[in-house]
């Protein structure tokens, strides 16, 4: 990847979810996700183990969202 990759793409969800926890908790990254895109209406979706961090920043970019449909 030439410059700073903003997206990466994994070929299945357990690759994508060990590399993501693996970063953010390495960097101490704050990583918001995931974000669901192509749909009429936009939708998040929320772990189970999420935190209020977690909660907050979802909300707010599904209000971004939301604003920008």
């Amino acid at each position: 990847v030439a410059g700073r990759a903003t997206v990466f793409v994994f070929p299945d969800l357990n690759t994508g979810n060990n590399t993501y926890k693996a970063v953010q908790r390495s960097a101490g990254a704050v990583a918001i996700g995931p974000v669901l895109q192509g749909l009429r209406k936009p939708i998040n979706d929320l772990s189970r183990g999420a935190t209020v961090e977690d909660i907050v920043n979802t909300v707010a970019i599904t209000a971004i969202q939301a604003a920008l449909a």
